[in-house]
């Protein structure tokens, strides 16, 4: 899904502008009835150029268009992302730089050239920062400045032409084609006299100038904008120096015989902290869609093969409904005497008769048995007006022959930890409270006689089950005293 936010680029097409282009192009696909299509992701042309990069060089995590319009995207973490949720991992943001200035940012180093050549546009006061570096603009920036000199008899002695005046007459191919090292000068006279100025050697020289002054000026831009990017990469990984790729596509940076290079040395000397590698896009961001496409489709083919996997673990709100009247009907049968001894969900009674009212006060001992690990506690509680609870404990690993060894063994290891324990506070002579947690399922007769019904979680040791837990503590107990 893609909503076009606004055209550019000389696209003007009506009611796009808003709407969802999946959509639009699922609808001419229908219209047209001959064949199908599954669309299954919309990209950028700036992110096909990072995917097929990317697919080069695991390291590429930027991708650069300067062609006709300009953008970049990058790798961004996304816990810096608030649109999205979620603050785990990266996301890939698409910039939509061309945009930048539309604020007026740039006014102070936006020319007269760059005003005309905005109110001349399809989309005035937008897209300010693309209509001063890319290739739909360059050529006709050029133009603008020669129409100028020409006029204040700089150039071709003032003569002024018609397809000198003519909008577009001058292309950006053209100021490429100009900038050439050896055959520059010529192809200068060659354009310049199909304009029909006549120009002088000198005029050329002139010419070629205002060509590499415009363009060098558009490189010298995508640079400083590039460079925020890489900032931003190197701060989000925390290192004092980005070892990083930019994948880069677009017909002014493949066709203009120096741009690449005056991109890449003003991007390094503004970004001395990094190591930038440039990786050109042979294949078009085209690739890059496919690959993004290829990559949605394994993950829709594999999440519909988990999610038939899982289907079963997806419960409705009906069976949820089922579950709960089915426990009120289990609770109700462990509760009941004529029924408690068929009944699965027990339904103990422990003969806890009420919670916690906050004048509980004294210190207690406290064990805690309900797994690989026994824990022993002196808990302090204070009531009054600053209630405070304090814990001391101390955790004893149960070795896996005790816990499927004897009873006798496991109360005897028991008792030998709380010994441990009232040593390791120097509680000497003292008779405390002592309560003990014993998570495992027991029938309990009173608050302080619970019998063992079964041992679960791995536990084995024999003579336990169908014993009075408390009973086998105090035995331990008289055999270490």
């Amino acid at each position: 899904q893609g909503i076009l936010i606004t055209w550019t680029k000389r696209f003007k097409a009506s009611g796009v502008e808003g709407a969802d282009v999946v959509r639009l192009l699922n609808r001419a696909i229908k219209k047209r009835g001959d064949y199908d299509a599954d669309i299954m992701a919309v990209v950028n042309d700036t992110v096909g150029t990072m995917m097929t990069c990317g697919f080069d060089d695991q390291r590429c995590e930027v991708g650069l268009i300067i062609g006709t319009g300009t953008n970049a995207c990058y790798m961004e973490e996304m816990r810096h992302i608030d649109l999205v949720e979620g603050d785990e991992g990266r996301m890939c943001i698409n910039t939509e730089w061309g945009a930048f200035g539309d604020d007026g940012s740039l006014e102070d180093i936006r020319t007269e050239f760059d005003r005309e050549i905005d109110r001349g546009s399809l989309n005035p006061g937008k897209q300010l920062f693309e209509k001063m570096v890319s290739g739909l603009y360059m050529g006709e920036l050029v133009r603008l400045i020669l129409v100028k000199m020409a006029k204040e008899g700089l150039l071709f002695e003032g003569r002024i032409t018609p397809e000198l005046l003519t909008k577009g007459k001058f292309e950006t191919k053209h100021v490429s084609a100009i900038e050439k090292s050896k055959e520059g000068l010529n192809k200068a006279k060659e354009i310049l006299t199909r304009l029909g100025v006549e120009p002088s050697h000198e005029d050329c020289i002139a010419v070629q100038h205002v060509c590499t002054i415009v363009s060098f000026r558009s490189a010298n831009l995508v640079a400083a904008t590039l460079g925020a990017i890489l900032n931003q990469l190197r701060d989000n990984k925390g290192v004092g120096r980005l070892r990083t790729t930019v994948g880069v596509d677009g017909s002014l940076y493949k066709m203009h015989p120096q741009y690449a290079r005056r991109l890449h040395k003003t991007t390094r000397r503004l970004v001395p902290d990094s190591e930038v590698r440039f990786l050109l896009s042979e294949s078009g961001s085209g690739k890059g869609a496919a690959m993004v496409t290829a990559v949605a489709y394994r993950l829709s083919e594999q999440h519909r093969l988990i999610d038939e996997t899982l289907a079963e673990f997806k419960l409705t709100h009906e069976q949820l409904l089922q579950v709960k009247k089915r426990m009120r009907a289990e609770m109700e049968a462990g509760l009941k005497k004529k029924t408690h001894e068929t009944a699965k969900v027990k339904m103990l009674p422990t003969f806890v008769r009420s919670t916690p009212d906050g004048t509980e006060n004294g210190d207690f001992l406290a064990l805690d048995l309900g797994g690989t690990n026994f824990r022993v506690l002196l808990v302090k509680i204070r009531s009054g007006k600053r209630r405070t609870v304090e814990m001391h404990n101390k955790i004893y690993a149960i070795p896996i022959e005790v816990m499927q060894g004897t009873g006798e063994e496991l109360f005897d290891h028991i008792v030998t930890c709380i010994s441990d324990f009232l040593d390791y506070m120097g509680i000497k002579g003292a008779r405390l409270p002592l309560g003990f947690t014993f998570s495992f399922p027991c029938k309990q007769t009173s608050l302080d006689a619970g019998i063992l019904l079964n041992w679960t979680k791995g536990f084995k040791a024999t003579d336990c089950e169908g014993e009075d837990v408390v009973y086998l503590l105090r035995e331990g107990i008289k055999r270490r005293e």
